[in-house]
């Protein structure tokens, strides 16, 4: 399978794709890869799409570790094998149980999740699966993250899965070898 919206090159890029790529290189991803590949032919709706998730991956008001969990869950959800290998590294870095990762890889629920994770994991699945959130899950959250910690979970839930839309329907390869895979 190959991408069907891959890089494009520097000297084939409009103003506003090079100055859109130049915002992310210049932000904390470093560089062009991954979904921003594919937005860079929106370079509008990139520009819009990397800062809200400039703040849902490192500012969000559930905390790093529970994003990168929110993320996996999503990526998982959508079979998303890039944001799986990008994420999945970083999630074991910020503290999440690599027994967590691999059950959360084989579609089961961890068993030895801390609280907080386990309420981030339910909230994910219910909202994708349920596509709603239950009254017991929602109050679970809102008690330990508050109202903007829930809409952040809401946020991180939305942002990934359409960028894990976009990826998918791009076709975007992993961006390096011997990254973590799903399995199928």
């Amino acid at each position: 399978m190959t991408d069907r919206l891959g890089p494009i090159a520097p000297e084939d890029m409009t103003p506003e794709q090079r100055a859109a790529a130049q915002a992310i290189i210049d932000g904390p991803r470093g560089a062009v890869y991954g979904p921003f590949v594919p937005l860079l032919r929106s370079p509008e709706l990139m520009e819009y799409a990397q800062r809200m998730g400039e703040y849902l991956r490192y500012r969000s008001a559930i905390g790093v570790r529970l994003s990168e969990l929110a993320i996996l869950v999503t990526a998982r959800q959508w079979n998303q094998q890039v944001e799986w290998a990008i994420h999945a590294p970083i999630a074991a870095q910020v503290g999440i149980p690599a027994s967590v990762i691999h059950a959360i890889a084989e579609r089961r629920r961890p068993a030895d999740m801390l609280v907080d994770e386990a309420v981030v994991h339910d909230f994910c699945i219910e909202l994708h699966e349920a596509r709603s959130v239950s009254d017991r899950v929602y109050a679970d959250a809102l008690a330990l993250f508050g109202e903007q910690g829930v809409v952040d979970l809401m946020g991180l839930n939305g942002y990934y899965t359409f960028l894990a839309m976009v990826m998918n329907t791009a076709r975007t390869g992993v961006p390096f070898e011997g990254g973590e895979r799903l399995p199928d």
